[in-house]
């Protein structure tokens, strides 16, 4: 069961450092929806969440801390954006040190072993039950990865050698279907 969850946290990881790439510094950090949301935001989030899951709940503290958990300001969304002093180069080198930390601890430890949760009063929890929550973290914010990669520069797929969702589709043929479903929806409203 470990193996299977860990495969999937790994697929997942990947997905999300291969979609950030071939982006310039503004196209990677620049706010896409009405809350902000970036690219290099949601990996500085996602290096925090991988050391603080699998480092301080399992007494393996961080081997380095972001300006924002210093400052304290991660909780107040300081970890969904990159300051301009934080290079992408930076925020992906970060993601991925926290990711190999995160790898160590669960190489180390079964599923059941009991962790501390310090920033909910010290709640018990189990690798098992925090591998799943970063599995789930991790595959959700890669979907809102995908999407604001796609308002970017209209890149879609799930991984390198995919070639698209639909066999020939050129932008003819997307424009025609979302044609399509604005026409659906615009009916079904009508009703």
């Amino acid at each position: 069961m470990k193996e299977m969850l860990w495969s999937q946290l790994r697929a997942a990881r990947d997905s999300l450092v291969w979609k950030l790439d071939g982006l310039g510094e503004y196209d990677l950090r620049r706010p896409m929806t009405p809350t902000g949301t970036n690219l290099l935001g949601l990996a500085k989030h996602l290096g925090s969440q991988e050391y603080g899951k699998f480092g301080e709940v399992f007494g393996r503290p961080a081997p380095e801390q972001l300006a924002c958990v210093a400052d304290g300001s991660i909780w107040h969304y300081g970890d969904m954006w990159a300051t301009p002093e934080e290079s992408a180069e930076y925020i992906m080198g970060f993601y991925r040190r926290a990711c190999a930390h995160a790898d160590e601890t669960i190489g180390a430890l079964d599923l059941d072993t009991i962790g501390s949760v310090p920033w909910s009063q010290g709640e018990e929890t189990t690798l098992g039950a925090m591998l799943l929550n970063m599995l789930g973290e991790t595959q959700r914010h890669a979907g809102h990865i995908d999407i604001v990669r796609e308002l970017i520069d209209g890149f879609a797929g799930g991984m390198p050698d995919a070639s698209g969702f639909h066999e020939g589709a050129d932008e003819q043929w997307w424009r025609e279907y979302v044609d399509r479903l604005e026409a659906a929806a615009r009916a079904a409203a009508a009703r």
